[in-house]
């Protein structure tokens, strides 16, 4: 049973997953099992996806049919997660996979949830920054919890 799952979703992510892949596995602080959601891609991305997944008996990956969004990839590769530690993250590299011994020391300091902070993020304004400081500010708002993307 891995105690870290990474759960990546990924829509025509054919020019970064390789590097995503690699760095997240590189990660050997804990037992850590990948689950990379496919999410409709229309470039090779499965092609690759299932040729890394061969190398990678701790990689699992689940392929939509079609492009659903980001939210729904992202919670079928949670309800496929066996780890007790969940660490989502972005399939365009704007996560530093290195991130992930950083939050696992907070939680093994006592923390329930931690968050890491994106304060350089490189979306369209428009469509992906303001969407998310929306959603995240009504999440701070709900929960009590101040999240930043």
């Amino acid at each position: 049973m891995p105690q870290v799952s990474v759960v990546l979703p990924v829509f025509n992510g054919a020019a970064t997953i390789d590097r995503a892949v690699e760095s997240i596995l590189a990660q050997s602080m804990r037992d850590l099992e990948l689950i990379v959601v496919d999410d409709g891609s229309t470039d090779n991305t499965a092609a690759l996806l299932a040729e890394a997944a061969k190398d990678h008996d701790t990689f699992k990956v689940i392929s939509f049919k079609r492009n659903v969004g980001q939210t729904p990839a992202m919670m079928a590769g949670i309800d496929h997660a066996k780890g007790s530690v969940i660490v989502p993250m972005d399939g365009d590299l704007q996560n530093d996979p290195a991130d992930i011994g950083v939050l696992l020391d907070k939680l093994d300091e006592g923390y329930g949830v931690v968050s890491g902070w994106r304060k350089d993020r490189q979306d369209s304004y428009w469509s992906r920054v303001v969407p998310s400081r929306i959603a995240n500010a009504l999440i701070s708002w709900v929960s009590g919890v101040p999240l930043k993307d």
